[in-house]
């Protein structure tokens, strides 16, 4: 237990260290982690703070491991979770939960699917019940897969192909990289998905929703021992799947600027999205670009916010950061725009680009950049669920769950020289990715004459 002692202790230390946040809660975290026979990971994070649990399941399995032809099965897998299983019903899920006091959800991302649910602290055993029968059992029958391909079709109607910006931002994406795994979307094409076959979608299953490819993690007020018990009767005997295909991405180094106009017909301002290549989220400028990214878009003080939206005000709003990728990542920059163009958007931008290349923050923009950082962790940690789920992802992406909390250190590390480093390597104002949103409203259709 001394490692995870001293993990408590450098989350305390970043918080007492900083005389603005003296008086912030200080969080020590207790972590076990256990891995079964047939491979399944277990993170156990107990807390008697609140007589509630957090429990979180991640696959290792995201957009960035679909191959050409068959895009946003992770992400139809998110739906098909919740279809039935052996011993449930199409939505039983949903309802055990709800009726219990709880709530929960799953969500797809490139790097990863999660399930997660919150419940009174008595409930751990339905949670891990429910969580098992599925990975054990999923319903997985044409009449699931052809009801949930339509509903993927239509979310995508919904939250993507008729929502401002949005498909703007996807087609940022697509500029950006060069490689398959990053450059489509999570949600898939809808041509994918009108091709896929239910062999198709039980081979995914079979590859991916496996004990040996996931990570489960609880969080809140249980008895570890115990606990333990309960996931070895019910996740124990599901057996292991094979290793799944390993992940290859090869982005090439980016050398030119890549630019495109987007007309958007449901955008009532412009808007600007502009980036640049940077490491993935475990390399060790990884802290440095996180606080790179609070000094220039962060709250209103931010250099950003201050140009774009108070002094200038050619902005309605404001963001910038990396995506926090396991692989190669973007630091992009979001600016709706107020009335101006957004190439005015890119110059404004460009230039406090290149004043922080030309000198470093002061010490005190640094330290506002990290109180920030550290009231944002420290503000998810502290619940349950939000534990759950961090020490959950932590385990999968860089193999130990308090990964987030010892960066706390790094964090603190970082000085004004190294955000100007990390400016200069990594923020060319002549080689950058940029998408311009342009509002077009749809032309009505002419009468026949």
């Amino acid at each position: 237990m001394r490692a995870l002692a001293k993990c408590a202790a450098l989350l305390a230390a970043a918080l007492t260290g900083h005389a603005a946040h003296a008086a912030a809660p200080q969080i020590a975290i207790d972590v076990t982690t256990v891995q079964l026979d047939n491979g399944l990971r277990v993170v156990l994070a107990p807390s008697s703070a609140a007589p509630t649990i957090g429990v979180a399941v991640y696959y290792d399995v995201g957009s960035r491991n679909e191959v050409q032809g068959r895009s946003g099965f992770a992400h139809l897998f998110e739906h098909m979770m919740f279809q039935g299983s052996e011993n449930l019903g199409k939505g039983e899920h949903f309802r055990q939960i709800s009726r219990n006091g709880g709530r929960m959800n799953g969500t797809t991302s490139e790097d990863r699917t999660n399930y997660f649910e919150s419940l009174p602290a008595d409930q751990l055993e339905l949670a891990l019940w429910l969580e098992s029968d599925r990975m054990r059992s999923l319903a997985i029958t044409q009449e699931n897969f052809e009801n949930q391909r339509e509903v993927v079709k239509e979310e995508r109607r919904l939250r993507v192909d008729n929502v401002a910006y949005v498909p703007a931002q996807l087609e940022f994406n697509e500029l950006a990289y060069s490689d398959f795994p990053y450059s489509h979307s999570v949600i898939g094409s809808m041509a994918d998905l009108d091709a896929a076959t239910l062999a198709d979608v039980q081979a995914f299953f079979d590859t991916y929703y496996a004990p040996n490819n996931a990570v489960l993690g609880i969080s809140g007020d249980f008895d570890p021992d115990q606990a333990l018990l309960l996931v070895e009767a019910y996740f124990g005997d599901i057996p292991a799947g094979p290793a799944p295909p390993a992940v290859v991405i090869d982005e090439p180094v980016q050398r030119e600027r890549r630019e495109r106009t987007v007309d958007d017909p449901f955008a009532s301002q412009p808007a600007l999205q502009i980036g640049w290549q940077c490491p993935a989220a475990d390399h060790a400028d990884a802290p440095a670009l996180a606080l790179l990214g609070n000094l220039l878009a962060a709250g209103e003080s931010s250099r950003l916010y201050d140009r774009l939206v108070r002094r200038d005000a050619i902005a309605l709003n404001v963001t910038a950061g990396a995506d926090g990728r396991r692989g190669p990542d973007i630091f992009s920059i979001w600016a709706t725009a107020n009335g101006a163009e957004p190439a005015a958007l890119r110059d404004a931008i460009l230039d406090e680009i290149a004043a922080l290349r030309d000198a470093p923050p002061s010490a005190a923009e640094l330290e506002a950049a990290k109180q920030q950082y550290y009231q944002q962790l420290v503000g998810w940690v502290e619940t349950n669920l939000g534990r759950a789920l961090t020490t959950t992802r932590d385990m999968l992406y860089f193999g130990s769950p308090t990964y987030s909390l010892d960066e706390l250190a790094a964090i603190d590390a970082v000085t004004p020289d190294d955000v100007l480093r990390v400016a200069n390597a990594y923020l060319d104002p002549a080689v950058f990715t940029a998408v311009y949103v342009v509002p077009k409203p749809e032309e009505e259709p002419t009468e026949a004459q």
